[in-house]
């Protein structure tokens, strides 16, 4: 397929496929926390769910197929009723649920339709803390509905005593009403770029910028999540040097996103293309830690970084 000259979505030559395909681990029996750490499990789920260490993750980030009908490079998953769609769940939640230590979170992503699944397999195992909303932007628009603009992320942990970082994902947002007291800001700054303030993470997310052709982090996977959102996961529930778990890597973001954030990772997927993407980003996250949206130890609103950005290039 011919791409626009300014198309930034990570493809695979024939070489690199060959090359990555080095870097996969395709596992055998036992599997040590030695073998699967930092690495790319290119597996069916099922297959090695009995095989996995138990009680060594600290952060389960889970983007599984949501109830649609998906093709994912060949795996096609069929939509389900409910009933059928907690049935699928139930074939493997519980057990995933053995790798995360006691004080162990645990974030799953699903849409309109899924959410009910989601949390009534969540509640049987775990405490349910939170449930994210985030802004998807992007959404076919419908005649006779609404238009389908935002997804699910919900929060748990597997006990009372849990890592949350609360520091590590505030948001820097514009101050459209400064409120000065004895003449001074008040909570909040003023800078030559403007004047923001510092707030608390919502658990609504406007900031989020889903991939597409111009970013460097765009693949063809139909279902990419943001690095963005993810790093937000990893930053408030994975302390430095923790190990963070995706059973459902797709074209790696989580494993690309810890590594630039100083994590370890464990991906597992069962698409061998999306696995070779995975180690491509992983590598590539060597030598360009950058994630979009945030800088400073910060998140921006969507579109202000840039905007800074380029005032400070023509400030110098």
């Amino acid at each position: 397929m011919q791409r626009a000259h300014r198309n930034r979505t990570i493809t695979l030559s024939e070489q690199e496929r060959k090359n990555l395909r080095e870097r996969l681990l395709f596992p055998r029996d036992p599997l040590a926390l030695a073998d699967i750490l930092n690495k790319t499990v290119c597996a069916d789920l099922f297959d090695i769910l009995d095989k996995l260490p138990a009680n060594f993750v600290d952060l389960l980030i889970i983007d599984p197929p949501y109830n649609l009908n998906k093709n994912f490079n060949g795996f096609n998953f069929s939509k389900k009723g409910d009933e059928e769609y907690l049935e699928y769940l139930h074939g493997w939640f519980p057990k995933i649920l053995k790798t995360l230590k006691p004080d162990g979170s645990l974030y799953i992503c699903g849409d309109w339709k899924s959410t009910f699944c989601l949390y009534c397999i969540m509640r049987e195992r775990l405490i349910i803390r939170n449930r994210i909303i985030w802004q998807r932007e992007k959404g076919r628009g419908a005649k006779s509905n609404w238009k389908n603009t935002s997804e699910d992320i919900w929060f748990a942990t597997s006990g009372e005593e849990y890592y949350f970082d609360v520091q590590a994902v505030k948001q820097k947002r514009r101050v459209i009403a400064p409120y000065k007291q004895d003449g001074k800001p008040k909570d909040w700054q003023e800078t030559e770029e403007g004047n923001f303030r510092l707030t608390h993470p919502s658990n609504f997310w406007d900031d989020i910028s889903v991939p597409y052709w111009s970013m460097p982090e765009n693949t063809d996977h139909p279902a990419q999540k943001p690095e963005k959102l993810i790093a937000k996961l990893i930053l408030a529930s994975c302390p430095e040097g923790g190990i963070v778990l995706d059973p459902f890597l797709g074209s790696g973001t989580t494993s690309a996103t810890a590594k630039k954030l100083g994590r370890n990772y464990v991906g597992i997927e069962i698409n061998e293309e999306y696995c070779c993407l995975a180690e491509k980003r992983i590598l590539a996250a060597d030598m360009d830690k950058s994630i979009q949206g945030y800088a400073g130890g910060v998140f921006w609103e969507r579109n202000t970084l840039n905007s800074q950005k380029k005032r400070e290039v023509c400030r110098h």
